[in-house]
């Protein structure tokens, strides 16, 4: 759904260092959008887009602490795009 390109873009990550690391967050993420709202989005929904955007770059800033969990700072930003893209996207793009 986010390529690697666009997210070091938008991490403002120049090298190639972490590619990996940023690639499996990027997995990551949209499987825990999978998990969390039981639906498969594709690139055309800017808000799954979005929200994935936000999970690796919370996760990718703070992955010191653990991985795969949300920050305090980030959970009410991560909640309320959930519940839109679960209640206002019916529609299941498989």
């Amino acid at each position: 759904m986010i390529t690697l390109e666009e997210t070091k873009k938008y991490l403002r990550v120049d090298y190639a260092e972490e590619d990996a690391l940023i690639e499996s967050l990027i997995n990551a993420a949209e499987i825990y959008l999978k998990n969390a709202t039981g639906q498969t989005f594709d690139s055309t929904n800017d808000l799954a887009r979005l929200f994935c955007l936000t999970l690796v770059t919370d996760w990718y800033e703070n992955r010191e602490l653990t991985v795969g969990r949300v920050g305090e700072e980030m959970r009410p930003v991560i909640d309320s795009m959930l519940a839109q893209l679960t209640y206002c996207y019916p529609e299941v793009v498989e």
